[in-house]
């Protein structure tokens, strides 16, 4: 073989290479852009459908629908959307299969009709129970979950939706007025970061193990495997709602710290139907001095797995 000669396959395995780094690297940036593949959501589709759009975090597009048409109070406290009364809804795909789970607020009469729409629409249902305690009035909390094409998905939400009175549409313009209270005292007590949204501080608390549904997907804390903690201010302090996600050796540790803190126990129960490891989800109220429940609530995590 000639000098020539391999030379000129030298730099046709150059030209090559080079036009497959391209390619590549088109792809990756496609990807980053959002653009759609077969194992990625048609998220345009899903709001084109609520009316809503959300937001995407690890592999799940999430939408809130706050219940922002409800009056509700609880222990002399005007209940906040964001403190607990947050409906949503979670989106997320592997190749070509989609699945759907969130948690939907509703008052009582709501209850039956949504679930004979969803059930008529494939959407299984997993949980329905209450969050807080003496709240008027009564609010339920429905949990489910649902395989498939993500447009049929969103289209059975929407048409489960249809029949409560969750606003539908564009989110409202402008933000919530947010709230006065200097939060850092209570992120330094509980020992983790979080977020205010309309004057109430959201923080989630992830597990370290990883959670998997029976057909083999995985459920990111994103989509409701991550412990809740919401804080809203009062005249008292704050209130404090949400859910601890435990494991059954847990359970009652977590109990006993959250009544040594005096925060009362609300509701124990599941969430899901076939998820490894098994998972107890523990609801909570307190209205008392702000770092006092945040340390309560930061022991009651550390008997936990989660990622602090």
């Amino acid at each position: 073989m000639t000098k020539n000669s391999i030379a000129g396959r030298r730099f046709v395995s150059f030209i090559l290479l080079c036009i497959s780094l391209i390619v590549v690297g088109s792809t990756t940036h496609r990807r980053a852009a959002g653009a759609f593949t077969g194992d990625m959501l048609d998220t345009k589709k899903i709001d084109a459908i609520i009316g809503r759009s959300g937001e995407m975090k690890d592999g799940v597009y999430k939408i809130g629908l706050p219940r922002t048409d409800l009056k509700v109070r609880a222990d002399g406290v005007d209940i906040k959307p964001g403190l607990a009364l947050g409906s949503w809804m979670a989106f997320e795909r592997t190749g070509n299969h989609a699945m759907v789970m969130g948690d939907l607020v509703l008052l009582e009469s709501e209850v039956n009709p949504v679930v004979s729409k969803l059930e008529e629409n494939g959407i299984e249902i997993s949980a329905i129970h209450n969050h807080i305690l003496n709240e008027q009035p009564r609010v339920m909390y429905m949990h489910y979950m649902g395989h498939g094409d993500e447009e049929k998905l969103a289209r059975a939400m929407k048409d489960a939706l249809s029949l409560s009175g969750t606003p539908m549409g564009p989110a409202p313009a402008g933000a919530p007025p947010a709230s006065t209270t200097d939060w850092k005292k209570v992120q330094d007590a509980l020992g983790v970061q979080g977020r205010e949204r309309g004057g109430v501080l959201q923080v989630g608390v992830p597990r370290k193990e990883k959670i998997m549904t029976a057909d083999g997907m995985e459920v990111p804390g994103f989509m409701g495997t991550a412990t809740a903690i919401n804080f809203q201010p009062t005249e008292k302090g704050v209130a404090i709602t949400g859910d601890f996600v435990m494991t059954a050796t847990e359970v009652n540790p977590v109990i006993r710290e959250l009544r040594k803190a005096g925060i009362q126990v609300t509701a124990l129960h599941s969430h899901m139907l076939d998820e490894t490891p098994r998972l107890f989800f523990m609801h909570f109220w307190a209205n008392d001095d702000a770092v006092k429940l945040a340390r309560g609530l930061r022991a009651a995590l550390e008997r936990t797995n989660s990622a602090l």
